[in-house]
Parts: structure tokens; sequence; C-alpha cells
């Protein structure tokens, strides 16, 4: 009789989909997803963005009808990103933003739940997310904070339910929700991108926003935007845009960042949004595309991911495919 010198206690729980389905620690829902949306007033029709499969920049009315087939695959929840035609150093128009958001309002109530970026990058002629002094140098903290509340105030009078500023100012979240609440906009919310790095993975976001920093001056995001190599000030920043009254904290990107996600689902009770950035997002694209790896697969491995180490939200820009593919993987 051959002696068994390898027990199974715990390869009996991989046999076979069903046990692994309920042994899971991990339970995806497609309803945790938010998809981004990226709206050109320069453009007349859908234009296609580098790196980003699948994903357009969008007209209003475009926009409105990906909006309509994305609910009908389960997704009700957005992050809009304005593009405006013309880019100024000041007296910023943010009309284009609130037209659209109104046209969506209009169209579907309260059906959907949109999220309204609020930075300054796709405004400026530098790029940068906020104002510059005369020479370019600097980032003039307290100025971009005034202008940020006002663009938040006209974004939620045009029907926004959530503030999201990526902006990185500091105090933006403290002023924002002293603005809306001024104005009787107490009941929307502010999902703050609290622990955003300055990373070398929003190359194709800033394609489609138009937004990367462009002056002899102040030449990266290095000055506002949270150091790789410092995850203690991560950790600050989102604790105190959670003492300024943010609802959701965010980190930014996403799969480089788990340490970050799990050190602060530790420290915080406000849920965690995971935002995997459009750099991680094309890395999986291309791979796929070369035959290296199941697209699938591997997008719903990194949702596993962000989930494990403590994300309550995923930002996806495959968010529209989250419910057919959750639905048909086999663990």
């Amino acid at each position: 009789m051959e002696t068994n010198f390898f027990p199974l206690t715990q390869r009996r729980l991989r046999t076979g989909s069903q046990i692994r389905e309920l042994t899971a620690s991990v339970k995806l829902s497609y309803k945790s997803f938010i998809q981004p949306l990226f709206v050109d007033e320069a453009i007349d029709s859908p234009r296609k963005i580098d790196g980003l499969n699948g994903v357009e920049a969008d007209t209003i009315d475009s926009l409105l009808y990906r909006i309509e087939q994305d609910a009908r695959n389960g997704v009700n929840k957005f992050l809009l990103f304005p593009v405006p035609a013309r880019k100024k150093e000041s007296d910023f128009d943010f009309s284009f933003a609130q037209k659209a958001l109104t046209r969506i309002k209009q169209s579907f109530g309260n059906d959907v739940w949109i999220a309204a970026d609020v930075c300054l990058c796709s405004y400026t002629t530098h790029g940068h997310c906020g104002i510059l002094n005369e020479d370019h140098s600097r980032l003039l903290n307290s100025r971009s904070v005034e202008v940020l509340s006002h663009y938040a105030a006209t974004l939620a009078n045009a029907g926004a339910d959530c503030i999201a500023p990526s902006d990185m100012m500091d105090g933006r979240i403290g002023a924002i929700r002293s603005k809306l609440d001024a104005l009787g906009f107490e009941e929307v919310s502010i999902m703050s991108y609290a622990a955003k790095f300055s990373s070398q993975f929003y190359g194709p976001f800033r394609d489609a926003c138009h937004s990367s920093p462009n002056t002899n001056g102040l030449q990266n995001r290095k000055t506002y935007q949270v150091s790789p190599f410092n995850s203690n000030d991560a950790i600050a920043s989102a604790l105190r845009d959670e003492r300024e009254g943010a609802d959701i904290l965010m980190v930014k990107p996403a799969t480089l960042y788990t340490d970050i996600i799990s050190r602060l689902n530790q420290q915080t009770l406000k849920p965690i949004a995971a935002y995997h950035v459009s750099g991680e997002y094309a890395g999986v694209e291309a791979l796929a595309e070369k035959g290296l790896l199941d697209r699938e697969a591997a997008h719903i491995e990194v949702w596993a991911s962000l989930q494990r180490s403590g994300a309550d939200i995923i930002i996806s820009y495959a968010s529209r495919h989250a419910k057919d593919w959750i639905n048909n993987v086999v663990i």
C-alpha cells in the first residue's frame, strides 16, 4: 500500500470551479465598477485614443449613445473627463463641461451616477493642473484652489452626483466641500484623488485630454503629485483629504500601488477607489494583442488583486465589460 506523505490539506479546495467559487475570498461584482468617459469639444465624431483599445473621446451626442450602450451592459457609474476646445492660462470657460453634464442628466436622470473630474490640466495652455506664476516656474496653490472650487460648484450645479478633484492641490478638498455646502449641494459627494502619484503610466490619458505639461518652466508634476518613493506622503495626503471632507479616497495608479491601498485600508473606514490607469490598461491590452495573455482573464486578475488589497471601488477602462467577463470567468 502506497503511503501518502503529501496529504491534500489545501488542494481539496482547488479541485473544481464550483468549490473554487465557494471558497474564494475575493468575489468581484460589476456593481463596484466605474467607467471613465472622455468628451471633447473640438471634435465632430468619436476620436480613437492611442493606447486605449476600445476607448474613444466622444462628442456630446456620441457620449449619450455610449452611456446608453454601457447601461445595457450593466454600467451605471461613470467618471467624466471634459476636454475643452480652447486652452488659456486664466479665466477658463467651463460651459462645455456644464453642457455635457446637463445633457447627460436630461437624458438619463438618476439612472446613472456621474462623477465629474475637477482639474485644470486640459484647460491650461501649459498643461499643468493649476495656475502657474508669471515665469511658469512654480504652481500657485491658493489661486488654483479658488478656481477649482468654482469649477466644482459649476459641475455640481449642472448635475454632477460626485466631484472628483484630481489636481492634488493642498487644501482643495476642504475648500470644495465648504463651497458645495454653502451653495446647498450638501448631498454631492467628493471622490478625492487622495494618493495620486507622479507616474509614467498616464501617457494614453494625456493624449485623450491633451494635458501633457508643455512649458519651459515647470516641466513635470513632481512638485504637487506624490513621489513613488514616499509612501508616507501618500497616506498622509489621503488622511488629510478624509479630514477635509472627502467621501471616497482614490489611489492612482492602482496595480503598482497595492501596498498603498492596503495600508490606507487599515487606517480609514472610508471607501477606497483604485484607478487602473491608462498606461496599466494599455499594457494588458498590448500583451493581449500579441497573444501573450488572455485579455479577459488578465483584466479580471488585475481587478482581483485590487479588491484583495483593500479596494472597494475599481475604476477601469474595461468596466463596460465587467458584467460579462465576471459572469463568464472560470476561476
